[in-house]
């Protein structure tokens, strides 16, 4: 039987981004299908968007973050970014990819690069579509799928289903009833997809 992951993130998450490349690799190694689900933070299960929490917290988490995208090899711009309208948007064509059976990672993988390596304003939908040309898609058809209803219904089932699973934050994957919260959290997926129970 295939082994299915729920995989919970957002386009604007750095972790999403930082985790994402050991993440598909994972599955492909391990037989694994994703099943994805575009949210935001889930505020009533206890999560804080980062412009939220104190200072000090805020600095130690861009510390980390650092630290983290070295260990990953994958470049990450956190200082002197310009102002960025609200990448959220970017996971409706994500959202209209997948359900035209196109490949949803791959559009991933170039916006989330876009936002955090390159400091692209993703938020615009005019540069979104222009990342998904660059990538091989129908930038334009996928662009105007962004505002159709089965898109946004997904969009809000995500995050109901993601509410309802105990996510709060970003990355998480869920796995024969076991959730796990943060692509630091990986390497205990990969001994539970192998077959150690936590």
């Amino acid at each position: 039987m295939t082994k299915t992951v729920d995989y919970f993130f957002s386009i604007g998450s750095p972790w999403s981004h930082l985790g994402f490349d050991t993440f598909v690799d994972l599955a492909a190694r391990s037989g694994t299908r994703i099943r994805p689900y575009l949210t935001t933070v889930i505020e009533e299960n206890g999560g804080i968007f980062s412009r939220n929490r104190p200072d000090i917290r805020r600095a130690y988490g861009a510390r980390d973050l650092q630290r983290w995208a070295r260990a990953r090899g994958k470049p990450l711009l956190l200082d002197n970014r310009p102002a960025l309208s609200d990448p959220t948007p970017a996971s409706l064509i994500v959202i209209a990819a997948l359900l035209d059976g196109q490949d949803w990672i791959a559009l991933t993988s170039a916006l989330q690069h876009a936002f955090w390596a390159e400091a692209k304003d993703i938020g615009n939908p005019h540069v979104r579509e222009a990342i998904a040309s660059a990538s091989g898609f129908d930038g334009l058809v996928l662009g105007r799928r962004e505002s159709d209803e089965d898109v946004r219904a997904k969009w809000s089932a995500d995050r109901s289903h993601a509410a309802a699973s105990g996510v709060f934050g970003f990355p998480s994957y869920r796995y024969d009833g076991e959730l796990y919260w943060g692509q630091d959290n990986l390497p205990f997926l990969e001994r539970h997809l192998a077959g150690e129970r936590p």
